[in-house]
């Protein structure tokens, strides 16, 4: 049985430093995201063994991984971590039956049972007709899905996704999107997730830490980071307005509201997204009756320089993003009355 994470990975490479607090419970999913140079791959390369601390401390379950204070360093081929690294590392003198077997070498295993978890993950991920060929022969999104199930065959206590669906193209991205969420969902272990994007983070994190300068400045779940940002960069990077609805006949159901979309066929669950620059405000209903158009009220305002946030409340929470004139224009604080409207075009919509 898999255990919670506990980790406070310190490390000083070349004028960089490292402090970051980590725990994720088993069972749950935590995002990982930052800008490039936030400090992110060496997260994940402390936690695999792969850079090993120089202060702090990774707790696996009841196993103490690394503890530089107490002399305890665990080799990254004892830690039973499943990782998948953005540049793959596949072994190119390997086939790619092999390489997923890789990770499964003494653990007393027979050939018959290597071979059947290498083929049953090889089917989940689409690579069956893949098997006999050389790295050098695969596409990025193909090496991508070859690493990920390298990283699933073992079983780990914990894993480990660095920007895991990053090559694949749309479509591909979806498909693996659907197949690693339902993964995660039955891992009895704890699961870190790299990702840039905010998308991926609000489908597959239960929650999302944001580390900046290899700091982490803010903990909390996509709906809280979305509605309350704490830095520039988490306002920025949670530009989009992300909420889940149910599709249908060019109508989506979200929160306790209705909108209409531009995609008139997509039926079922979906993820609308949002710029919170595309949410309009007035101060009656707007003219011409747009059909996405409601009463709401402010809830908070946060200037931002050169731009201001402005929080709405039901019957769909939302964040508009307008000038500072706006704001004086449209005398808008805490417990202002206002219309908001959306045109159906400014909707983005992907099923989930």
């Amino acid at each position: 049985m898999s255990g919670d994470l506990e980790a406070r990975l310190g490390v000083e490479r070349d004028g960089f430093v490292l402090d970051l607090p980590i725990e994720i419970p088993a069972g749950r999913t935590v995002a990982l995201l930052g800008p490039n140079g936030a400090g992110k791959s060496t997260a994940v390369a402390s936690l695999a063994g792969l850079l090993p601390l120089d202060r702090g401390r990774v707790r696996l379950g009841e196993r103490v991984l690394d503890e530089p204070a107490a002399g305890l360093f665990v080799p990254p081929e004892e830690r039973n971590i499943g990782v998948v690294f953005q540049d793959y590392l596949l072994f190119p003198h390997m086939n790619v039956a092999a390489n997923i077997a890789f990770g499964l070498g003494g653990r007393g295993l027979t050939r018959t049972e290597i071979d059947s978890r290498v083929a049953s993950w090889a089917e989940r991920l689409d690579i069956s007709d893949l098997l006999n060929r050389r790295p050098a022969d695969l596409s990025g999104g193909q090496a991508q899905r070859v690493a990920l199930a390298r990283a699933l065959v073992t079983d780990p206590d914990l894993l480990l996704l660095d920007e895991p669906l990053a090559a694949l193209d749309t479509s591909t991205r979806n498909r693996l999107r659907r197949a690693l969420s339902d993964h995660l969902a039955g891992f009895d272990g704890p699961r870190l997730l790299i990702t840039h994007d905010p998308t991926e983070a609000f489908l597959l994190a239960d929650e999302i830490h944001l580390v900046e300068n290899g700091r982490l400045t803010q903990s909390g779940t996509a709906e809280e980071i979305r509605l309350r940002p704490r830095t520039r960069y988490a306002a920025d990077l949670v530009g989009s307005n992300l909420l889940e609805g149910q599709a249908s006949r060019g109508t989506v159901r979200a929160g306790r509201g209705t909108l209409s979309v531009a995609d008139s066929e997509a039926e079922g669950p979906v993820l609308l997204s949002i710029h919170p620059r595309a949410v309009a405000l007035h101060l009656s209903r707007p003219e011409g009756s747009p059909r996405n158009a409601w009463a709401s009220t402010v809830t908070r305002v946060e200037d931002h320089g050169d731009r201001v946030r402005v929080g709405l409340g039901e019957p769909l929470e939302l964040v508009a993003e307008v000038t500072p004139a706006a704001v004086a224009e449209l005398s808008l604080s805490p417990g202002s009355a206002v219309w908001v409207s959306i045109k159906a075009t400014e909707i983005g919509l992907e099923p989930v």
